[in-house]
């Protein structure tokens, strides 16, 4: 088969005759079933494939060898190394439990994304052997005979050989909206995808009917090539992963740098033993690394998605998550994602007087006024027969949705839907006004004159030609106007008037259509054309409509704005309709620069990327200038999220930090290429996405302070221990310090994780690249402020229990019962110090009694784990051996379970006074 070797616009120039003989296939029959066997043996199915699939087993390692992945697995040597096995084993343990949990996630939101990708149509009519048939669309193959009606997608790359009023919706692959116009004759206008001809894969039928015989399928379609392109595409690691490399080296370079001053003072001044001292310093090294960050890190991530989920936006990857946070440039599109989708009529202009629509969408039942006052129609002749023209002159049906929730199914164009829902709203009812006024003939739309016609014989005896169109071309048609029910000639005032009016509702980004009519005393019209038809027409008037901004659009663009992120609308529309609706919601201001298609492509990238620094909006562009579009923001230093629903979308997505997929009206190759798929296809949910991405950052940030805090007051024991040239017994042991850091430490620490977002946390700045997750702010926090004084508490409390034993009048004890409830008393102290500090590290400047003490149930738990893990180590004689701990007494407990309080009024305070001082800053 030579079908490989022609490109479309060859194949939309064959004579038929030519055609079918190289598809070996016929107009009239289709290809024979043997015929279609081999061609499907030869060709595959027709099925667009899902770029190479990485190898299970490959996807599985790779979540045990991340960079911190790899240093919990050396630091299970070193522990193993350093005595305790045991240690090693644990932390094992947690590697192991985390890459499985990360796995898991990540598994699920892969299933979730390929339960909501659907891809071509389940099954299309298809010719053979002269027989019309059902079948599953991955098995037509070229040469197949394929029948098309309104609301077929197009499952693959065809000739148009028969068509009745056929429009496809191409704006898959082109992002235009408006329905384009297909016919039996080749034409080839600008564009990749302007053959009048060719229909392709993955557009959709929105009016008409058609027969077409397949001449590519699958892979080789145009949607199959770009699918194709944005396969071979890479992603660079997340800015997540790139920061927990970062951390992972700072905290390896800390530990060593701590174990290696371990080493030296307990060689110089407890005079300990080279190899005794290397245990030592092994010990403290595992101490100071967080085996609790992957696990919490993780958690969070899946928190953070499962939380997205229920808020519309499913995440496929779980570092996507945090990602967001960081984005600082939106750039996205205009229909369904900040608008409705949902062509409303707004306003109707008639030569005396104006009426306003009220109500938008499909289950919103506006009303049509005057003045403010309902309109009867009754007393409005002029209206009622513009309602009628709009009715009856209308090809659209709109099926309601087989599931409560879910948006209506257009089977036509978003146009004559918005005419539906005006006459609806007046409460016309089609099926009755058919019956009074049947459809004798229909002149359909074409994109050249830009008008279509139907005559009706209505109930009053008479025939009305009823035509609707694009202003500029029905007025040449006119030459009378309707005004308050009389026909008068159509002056050139009058026309200034008209003109006037559609510049005025052009500017307010509203789009004009213009209605007439005229009666005929004809009874034939099986010769009807335009040319005999369309003229000496009388002019009604104007319907002026929109897509009307979502509801909570508003209050999402505040949110970007106050969170300084820009946002830059790409959209195939017009200058002066993205620009109204930008300037609407808030996007920009006036003074804002709008830039063409045409005009960016006379920019070079340094022009684009110093344009796409300011208040920009890029109109009637392709969506492959997306990409384009993308890398200059990227180029700039932003970290950009990008939104798509169509298959020329997919590289820009993919080059974007965070591509962004419409789960409704996306193509599956956008969904494929995409890091997030939106089910209702909201600008507001990428906002909330957003916002729980920055929620996930701050909740590792918290997790680094809550862990380092605790390491201070383990590394104080053991430096007065050195410095004292052993005088001072180690108030801590090494397994005491694991203790905390494994045990008691773990699940408080996970709670962090799941903390909810903190009130403010969208008033600030996205975080630069430059930022990174352990902080200045961090590290004075968690060594100056909460670790110091849990160091006061802790060291207190071992002198304390030496004190009631006879110190300093008796030594310190260096083994024996003394010493071991010394030591779990600092255990003890060190405990109770962290329960209020997790709960204090929650919020960074917003009282903890104002998110609430309770909201937070892990951390709770994870509370009462730790108080029962130490009440354990205290109470059960078999493991006192192991972990040198001692039973306390009642006056002990009543010691402890005073810490918490005073700590947490301390730190209200001080967050009462960042609160005053601080007003609006980061930290």
């Amino acid at each position: 088969m030579p079908n490989d070797k022609l490109t479309d616009d060859q194949y939309a120039q064959l004579p038929v005759g030519e055609l079918t003989k190289d598809l070996n296939s016929s107009a009239q029959t289709g290809l024979t079933a043997t015929a279609a066997q081999q061609e499907l043996a030869t060709v595959g199915k027709n099925v667009i494939q899902k770029g190479k699939q990485e190898n299970e087993l490959l996807n599985f390692l790779k979540n045990f060898v991340s960079l911190m992945a790899c240093l919990l697995w050396v630091s299970g040597i070193i522990a193993f190394f350093a005595g305790t096995p045991e240690l090693g084993i644990a932390i094992w343990a947690v590697n192991i439990i985390n890459g499985l949990f990360s796995y898991w996630e990540e598994r699920a939101a892969k299933k979730a994304t390929d339960a909501l990708s659907k891809l071509l149509p389940s099954y299309v009519n298809v010719i053979r052997d002269g027989k019309q048939t059902q079948l599953v669309a991955e098995d037509i193959v070229p040469g197949d005979l394929v029948e098309l009606q309104a609301g077929d997608a197009i499952p693959a790359d065809a000739r148009v050989l028969t068509s009745s009023s056929l429009q496809v919706d191409e704006s898959a692959l082109t992002g235009e909206s408006v329905p384009v116009d297909k016919f039996v004759e080749y034409k080839h206008s600008d564009g990749q995808f302007a053959i009048q001809n060719i229909v392709f894969a993955g557009t959709v039928v929105t009016s008409g009917t058609a027969t077409v015989m397949v001449i590519e399928t699958g892979m080789n379609t145009e949607f199959g090539k770009i699918a194709s392109l944005t396969q071979n595409q890479k992603k660079t690691d997340s800015p997540l992963t790139q920061e927990l490399n970062h951390l992972t080296r700072q905290l390896s370079i800390l530990s060593l740098s701590i174990g290696l001053a371990f080493f030296i003072l307990a060689i110089f001044f407890v005079h300990y033993p080279v190899a005794k001292s290397f245990i030592f310093a092994l010990g403290m090294i595992v101490a100071f690394i967080p085996e609790g960050l992957l696990p919490t890190v993780t958690l969070s991530l899946a928190h953070g998605t499962q939380v997205m989920a229920k808020r519309h936006a499913l995440l496929k990857s779980l570092d996507s998550v945090e990602t967001l946070g960081e984005t600082n440039v939106i750039c996205s599109d205009k229909t369904g994602t900040l608008t409705q989708n949902q062509m409303t009529v707004n306003h109707i202009w008639l030569p005396d007087q104006e009426f306003t629509v009220t109500g938008t969408g499909y289950y919103n039942n506006g009303k049509i006024q005057f003045q403010n006052q309902d309109v009867d129609l009754k007393n409005y002749p002029d209206l009622n027969l513009l309602l009628d023209i709009a009715l009856l002159n209308n090809d659209t049906k709109i099926q309601e949705p087989k599931n409560a929730g879910d948006a209506p199914k257009i089977l036509g164009t978003p146009t004559e839907a918005g005419l539906n829902i005006l006459t609806a709203k007046a409460g016309l009812n089609l099926a009755d006004r058919l019956q009074d006024s049947p459809r004798l003939k229909e002149l359909p739309f074409d994109s050249t004159r830009r008008m279509m016609t139907t005559i009706q014989k209505n109930q009053d005896g008479k025939t009305y030609v009823y035509t609707k169109g694009a202003l500029s071309n029905l007025i040449t048609v006119c030459d009378t106007i309707l005004i308050d029910g009389k026909v008068e000639p159509l002056t050139p005032e009058y026309k200034s008037q008209i003109d006037q009016a559609n510049r005025d509702y052009a500017a307010q980004g509203l789009r004009s259509l213009a209605f007439a009519y005229t009666t005929t005393d004809a009874t034939n019209f099986d010769n009807a054309t335009p040319a005999n038809t369309e003229q000496h027409l009388t002019f009604v008037g104007l319907a002026a409509m929109q897509d009307p901004p979502r509801e909570e659009i508003y209050e999402a663009v505040r949110k970007c704005h106050t969170a300084g992120i820009r946002i830059i609308m790409v959209t195939g529309d017009s200058t002066l309709t993205a620009k109204s609706i930008a300037v609407k919601i808030g996007i920009v201001s006036d003074a804002a620069r709008v830039i063409t298609g045409e005009e960016m492509k006379q920019l070079s990238d340094d022009q684009l990327r110093e344009a796409v620094k300011g208040e920009v909006i890029f109109a009637r562009v392709a969506p492959e200038d997306k990409y384009r579009i993308v890398s200059m923001c990227q180029a700039n230093g932003d970290v950009v999220a990008s939104t798509g629903d169509g298959v020329n979308d997919a590289p820009a997505l993919k080059k974007a930090n965070i591509g962004i997929a419409m789960g409704v009206t996306g193509t599956d190759v956008a969904k494929d290429a995409a890091d997030m798929i939106l089910t209702d296809d909201n600008f507001a949910s990428i906002v909330n996405a957003i916002e729980e991405g920055r929620t996930v950052y701050s909740n590792i940030q918290k997790f680094l302070l809550y862990i380092f805090t605790s390491n201070v007051p383990e590394a104080f024991p053991s430096i007065l221990f050195l410095l004292s040239g052993g005088a001072i017994p180690l108030p801590l042991t090494v397994m005491q310090i694991l203790t905390v850091d494994l045990g008691t430490d773990m699940l408080p620490a996970l709670g962090l994780g799941a903390e909810q977002s903190e009130p403010g946390i969208m008033e600030r700045p996205p975080r630069k690249e430059t930022d990174h997750l352990l902080t200045k702010t961090i590290i004075w926090k968690s060594f100056g402020y909460y670790g110091l004084i849990a160091t006061v508490i802790s060291t207190f409390a071992y002198f304390f229990v030496n004190w009631q034993y006879g110190w300093p009048h008796v030594a310190l004890a260096a083994s024996g019962n003394t010493y071991m409830v010394a030591t779990t008393m600092t255990l003890a102290a060190i405990v109770f110090c962290q329960v209020a500090n997790v709960l204090n590290i929650r919020t960074q400047r917003n009282s903890l009694f104002k998110v609430g003490i309770f909201s937070n149930h892990r951390i709770l738990w994870g509370i009462a784990f730790e108080i029962c893990l130490l009440a354990f180590l205290v109470y059960v004689p078999f493991v006192h051996g192991l972990f040198g701990t001692a039973n306390l007494s009642l006056h002990d407990w009543l010691f402890l379970i005073c810490i918490p309080i005073p700590l947490i009024l301390i730190d209200e305070l001080r967050k009462w006074i960042v609160r005053k001082t601080m007003k609006g800053t980061n930290q």
